[in-house]
């Protein structure tokens, strides 16, 4: 089969052995990544340009040139390596700069990546909103909790498409998950755990700062934007997730994927209210932004949300989140999601050695009674089901065949401003938590702290 179905299920196990439902099944996921769409003609390209060309932005900026009927025309960035770096990759006839308003003015560029650190998201967005672009916006959508409800405005307003990138949300895996809960696959949803553990240098954002990082290489007013006026550090400027002035730490890289993807699956707009802890456990460097960090949320549907991130595990790096019902377990993990089904018991079950024979021998009797055995005896049977993704599946691409598949057909996006501030505002109550040393409450409706 290619789906649980609850009553199915549940019929089988009624009739079979335990060791006949032990053997896992596993299931490949159909994902082919071509587009079987009419013939892009050379005239129909969406012409695009990056604005923020560090590592994401420019991964970013190869993964959508991957979509048929794209074309890249500029970057913009504040350091002039990358500028030279991305004629090297795309062409000396990319125009580069390090004013993306320049990118702005021109009239044949249709869309734009959002590349930046957190705290030009909104800035760069709704300029580019505003002067007619459509916008894939990196994750977290906010920095600030006032970034949200403007760049939700800028883009009604305009009538511009904004996409907010936790690729997540259009992962075949994802899908399938939220299609297992959906179908009562676990039964009732009471728990999700989630994690994301790194320990690696470049995993705890440490990354290499190029010989030739300068005041005169590097446009570090620019750059500085609304932080804090300091001198010039290239460390900041490179190593920026480091910093709360210009980063959202934890939370912001790598929490907020765990929200949007709980929130896909789930269906939910966001926790109610929150708590974390968390501190610089290894990373003792001059950072600001903690390197361990976990977290706690209620959702009004009923469950409760357990997140964690970790520098400094010891392990390898890795990512997944577990689904707990009241009929079994689903998890996601590296490209594959699973389900692991223990039906519940059809009877109440007993505890009578401590009684007297006689009382023990009478229960028993009117036990057996009232619940008559219907299965043999010995464990519950359980069901196992794997399902995974091709081999090189990308959801990065998928979320970007989805932004310019809307960008064409002005239909929705998949990850919205709405979507993605919801899953931003869930993530940064950790680090409103930490800071404040209190519960925090949030309206997932409104979007608004409480």
């Amino acid at each position: 089969m290619n789906g649980l179905n609850r009553r199915s299920f549940l019929k089988s196990a009624g009739t079979a052995t335990a060791a006949s439902l032990l053997g896992p099944r596993l299931y490949a996921l159909s994902g082919a990544q071509t587009d079987t769409g009419r013939k892009i003609g050379p005239n129909d390209n969406i012409q695009i340009a990056l604005i923020g060309a560090g590592g994401q932005g420019m991964g970013d900026t190869k993964t959508a040139l991957r979509v048929p009927g794209v074309k890249l025309l500029a970057v913009a960035d504040c350091y002039n390596g990358r500028l030279d770096h991305s004629k090297e990759l795309w062409g000396n006839d990319i125009f580069t700069t390090r004013d993306y308003n320049e990118i702005l003015a021109r009239k044949d560029i249709d869309a734009v990546i959002v590349g930046t650190p957190d705290h030009w998201h909104m800035k760069a967005s709704v300029d580019a909103m505003k002067a007619g672009k459509d916008v894939y916006c990196e994750k977290p959508m906010i920095h600030l909790y006032s970034d949200g409800p403007e760049m939700i405005e800028a883009s009604r307003k305009t009538g511009r498409i904004l996409q907010v990138g936790s690729q997540r949300v259009s992962s075949l895996i994802y899908a399938k998950a939220k299609e297992l809960l959906a179908s009562g696959a676990i039964g009732q949803l009471n728990m999700v755990t989630a994690r994301w553990d790194r320990n690696s240098t470049m995993g705890a954002w440490s990354y290499t700062v190029p010989p030739d990082a300068s005041p005169e290489t590097c446009d570090w007013p620019r750059f500085l934007g609304t932080a804090p006026k300091i001198p010039f550090n290239a460390e900041h400027f490179f190593q920026w997730r480091k910093w709360k002035a210009y980063g959202t730490g934890v939370a912001g890289d790598l929490f907020v994927h765990l929200f949007s993807g709980t929130h896909f699956i789930t269906g939910s707009h966001g926790p109610v209210r929150g708590m974390a802890t968390g501190g610089l456990r290894f990373w003792k460097d001059g950072r600001d932004a903690d390197d361990v960090m976990l977290g706690l949320f209620d959702y009004k549907e009923g469950f409760n949300l357990s997140l964690r991130v970790n520098f400094v595990d010891g392990g390898e790096e890795s990512e997944g989140l577990i689904f707990t019902g009241s009929e079994g377990t689903m998890e996601i993990g590296g490209g594959f999601v699973s389900v692991n089904r223990v039906p519940r018991e059809s009877e109440p079950g007993y505890t009578v050695d401590t009684f007297t024979e006689a009382t023990q021998e009478k229960y028993l009797a009117d036990y057996h009674k009232k619940y008559p055995r219907t299965q043999p005896t010995g464990d519950a049977p359980v069901g196992f089901e794997k399902f995974v993704a091709p081999e090189g599946y990308s959801d990065s691409y998928d979320h970007f065949k989805n932004f310019f598949a809307s960008v064409r057909s002005r239909q929705p996006v998949v990850e919205d401003g709405v979507f993605g501030f919801r899953a931003a505002g869930a993530a940064l109550l950790s680090n409103l938590s930490i800071e404040r040393d209190a519960m925090v409450h949030w309206d997932p409706e409104a979007m608004k702290l409480v």
